[in-house]
């Protein structure tokens, strides 16, 4: 399904993570990639623009990190990147330039393009989030199905099977995404869209729609 390829989703320019994509269809086929890209892209940093802290992290020196925050390698922190108090970046992160990470937000095997926000007690795992996407307060990837079974991202066109236990959510550009949801595993939401706050999403939301509930999904005007 065309609406569902990196290429409708994503400016893959405002990411530094951009090769990661080469020979894929959908981005959940680079979510088991992200670790070594990690490694091997980090490796290759400007040592003028970014330092090494630790066990494979490396942080852009224009990045702010509040001294309460936890960073587990691998991981990128980007250039102006802000992240805040308490935010636990679990490994296999990278977060864009001019990201924000805030105080007691979760990262997990994401990918954050530049200038997206987890601003507020968010759970980001085995995620993509597009440019300028945005989570709002107490918004969630739920990245595991409670029967433990592979992932589906259910579409009009049928379901698709991605072989992956672990998916949590592709977020496209500029989506913004109401306090309090829960995107469930397989969520694909396109470029644009807007999440009503106290949402359950599943499957696929159409860029340029605005998601109020389950089988109530409008077209912007």
């Amino acid at each position: 399904m065309k609406e569902l390829t990196i290429k409708e989703l994503y400016t893959l320019d405002e990411t530094i993570a951009k090769d990661i994509f080469e020979g894929a269809t959908y981005p959940w086929e680079v979510l088991p990639r992200i670790k070594d890209f990690i490694l091997e892209l980090g490796r290759s940093l400007p040592e003028d623009e970014y330092d090494k802290v630790g066990e494979d992290v490396w942080i852009a020196k224009s990045a702010v990190v509040f001294e309460s925050a936890y960073i587990h390698g691998p991981a990128i922190i980007g250039k102006n990147a802000e992240v805040r108090h308490c935010a636990f970046i679990r490994g296999n992160a990278i977060v864009g330039e001019g990201a924000v990470v805030g105080n007691s937000t979760e990262l997990k095997n994401v990918i954050l393009f530049n200038k997206v926000q987890v601003p507020h007690y968010n759970y980001v795992g085995d995620s993509i989030l597009g440019y300028k996407a945005h989570m709002g307060a107490g918004s969630i990837t739920s990245n595991v199905k409670s029967d433990k079974k592979l992932v589906v991202v259910k579409t009009p066109e049928g379901n698709i099977e991605t072989g992956l236990k672990k998916f949590g959510a592709m977020l496209g550009d500029e989506v913004e995404v109401g306090c309090g949801t829960v995107l469930n595993p397989g969520s694909v939401v396109g470029s644009h869209s807007n999440i009503y706050p106290l949402s359950s999403v599943r499957g696929f939301v159409p860029a340029g729609s605005i998601y109020k509930k389950q089988g109530e999904v409008v077209k912007k005007r």
